[in-house]
C-alpha cells in the first residue's frame, strides 16, 4: 500500500442577496454538493491557491476576510493498478464575493448555485465541509460580519 499527502484549498464565498439574506456558493460535482477547493501548487500560497480554486471552480471573484478551521481526512483512489491511499489536508477561508458569473466555471464542475447558509450546510454533502460551513456561519452571524 502506498501513502501520498495532498495539501489543497479552497473558500466559503458569500454575498448579500437584494432581500439582505446571506447566501453561500456551492459547486456540484456528480450529484454531490460541495465547496470549491483544490490543490495547492508547488510554491503558491495557501490563500492565493484558495482564491485560484475558487475563480476556475466558480467563476467567482472574492476577496478573503477570514481563515477558516483546516480539515483532515484519508481517502483511497485507483491509480493505474496501483490502489493508493492519499491523507489530504484542506485549507478553508471565508471570502467576500466581488464579482464574476458563476456560468463562468470550469468544465470538471456541473453546477455552481447561491444557497442561504441554512441550505447550504443541509445540501453539502461531506460532514467535515458541513462543519466548515457552520464556522464560516457563526463567523457571519458575528456584530462585526465583514462587508460582503
Amino acid at each position: 500500500m502506498t501513502a501520498r499527502f495532498q495539501l489543497s484549498a479552497g473558500g466559503v464565498v458569500y454575498r448579500e442577496n437584494e432581500r439582505g439574506e446571506v447566501e453561500v456558493a456551492l459547486i456540484s460535482v456528480g450529484n454531490r454538493w460541495a465547496l470549491p477547493k483544490g490543490l495547492v501548487e508547488r510554491g503558491e500560497a495557501l490563500e492565493a491557491a484558495a482564491l485560484r480554486e475558487v475563480r476556475e471552480e466558480t467563476g467567482l471573484e472574492a476577496e478573503i476576510v477570514a481563515r477558516l478551521t483546516p480539515i483532515e481526512y484519508w481517502y483511497w483512489w485507483q491509480e493505474g493498478g496501483e490502489r493508493v491511499r492519499y491523507h489530504k489536508k484542506v485549507y478553508y477561508f471565508l471570502m467576500a464575493w466581488r464579482g464574476g458569473d458563476i456560468s463562468r466555471h470550469d468544465a470538471e464542475v456541473d453546477t455552481v448555485a447561491w444557497f442561504a447558509v441554512d441550505e447550504a450546510i443541509q445540501r453539502i454533502s461531506h460532514r467535515t465541509e458541513r462543519m466548515v460551513l457552520e464556522e464560516a456561519k457563526r463567523f457571519l452571524q458575528a456584530p462585526k460580519r465583514p462587508e460582503g
